[in-house]
């Protein structure tokens, strides 16, 4: 049974490395000065700022091998010290709230999360996340997170934190996609990955469409890891992310989302992630970010 107001350790992860434009490491800061401990605390919540995880630098070449994955080693590591970080988290009794950083380092929340639960994902993101080194267009492993996670891309990623696939593809919902390249579209035909496209949340509705996520990602699970893109919101909320996609999500129902999530009892962890302060209007994706976060986590 999970319990719906734990205490919450946020964890930064100031690192950039995974994308393709530098400055979403300076993400973390940016939340915390928008006052998201403040804010969550004004919720009733109990909140531990942990501090960030250690980055290591990015050394002078970018590929390793032939590997079409940029930074990998340094990607690796940052994320093996992030799986223990989480682990540790969850182990004393406390949900991790992971703030990024980019997507890359979804590979150790959820790695952390799913150590020894079967969880679910809902992955809010105008992109799939499931590129390959072969299949990716750019090397940008933020790109290539969700796949690894579900055992297909290059073995650094994919064993990190055990030789297993960390989550199965029925457990998994895309919200808010809307673009794909077409060896992510094959995975999702493949793998039988549910989508919701910013398309389908309008014609459908959020709540609907939540409802169904929930479904399929709480059945036969132990608990929901939320990985939060901020790129998932239309530019015009979030205009401070490093891959805007036009017509996506508005602000008013990723909050509905979150608060259908926060109220269903089953959040076991999560990560928000590209925030990128240097490409921000007035701190608006960061003040966006902490809206959403406050709504799932809201005291009912």
């Amino acid at each position: 049974m999970i319990t719906k107001h734990k205490p919450i350790d946020i964890i930064g992860v100031p690192f950039d490395l995974g994308a393709g434009s530098r400055g979403c490491r300076m993400g973390p800061d940016a939340i915390r000065c928008a006052e998201l401990i403040q804010r969550l605390r004004s919720e009733g919540r109990e909140v531990k700022d942990t501090g960030d995880i250690m980055v290591p630098p990015a050394s002078s070449e970018p590929v390793i091998g032939s590997a079409k994955a940029k930074y990998l080693r340094e990607i690796v590591k940052v994320n093996r010290r992030l799986y223990r970080t989480v682990v540790a988290s969850i182990q004393n009794g406390r949900l991790p709230l992971i703030l990024g950083g980019d997507h890359s380092i979804a590979v150790g929340s959820i790695a952390g999360a799913g150590q020894w639960k079967r969880i679910g994902v809902i992955w809010f993101d105008a992109h799939g996340d499931l590129n390959t080194i072969q299949t990716s267009p750019s090397g940008n492993v933020h790109g290539m997170s969700l796949a690894a996670s579900l055992g297909c891309g290059h073995h650094a990623l994919t064993r990190l934190g055990g030789n297993q696939p960390k989550i199965r593809p029925e457990h998994v919902v895309l919200i808010g996609t809307r673009s794909l390249d077409p060896g992510e579209e094959e995975l999702i035909r493949r793998m039988g990955i549910q989508l919701y496209s910013a398309r389908d949340v309008k014609r459908m509705g959020m709540e609907e469409v939540v409802q169904r996520a929930l479904a399929a990602v709480s059945g036969h699970t132990d608990g929901v890891h939320v990985s939060f893109d901020m790129d998932g919101l239309d530019p015009s909320a979030a205009p401070g992310v490093g891959t805007p996609v036009s017509g996506g999500i508005r602000l008013q129902e990723a909050k509905t989302a979150m608060e259908l999530i926060g109220e269903s009892g089953t959040l076991i962890s999560a990560d928000f992630v590209e925030v990128n302060p240097a490409l921000d209007l007035r701190n608006r994706t960061s003040q966006a970010a902490v809206e959403l976060m406050c709504s799932l986590f809201r005291m009912r």
